[in-house]
């Protein structure tokens, strides 16, 4: 059985465009791109609602809260 890991070529261009303009595209950004049917739509309305949704803690703060997050990771938000 063969399992095809490529993007698409639509996600592939997307993909491109966000290196061009940022210098870089996060593992995560690639991901939510492959299959997104499979991974990268139910997971980004999932973020959403976790970012947006309903909480004790203002949008703002979950944004600070994801960003020194991602700083501890050294990963680039």
């Amino acid at each position: 059985m063969r399992v095809d890991l490529a993007h698409s070529e639509e996600a592939r261009a997307q993909i491109a465009e966000l290196e061009a303009r940022d210098g870089y595209v996060s593992d995560i950004s690639r991901a939510l791109r492959y299959r997104p049917e499979l991974f990268g739509e139910p997971v980004s309305r999932y973020f959403q609602e976790v970012m947006k949704g309903p909480s004790e803690w203002s949008e703002a703060e979950r944004e600070l809260l994801a960003a020194f997050v991602s700083k501890l990771n050294q990963c680039p938000f």
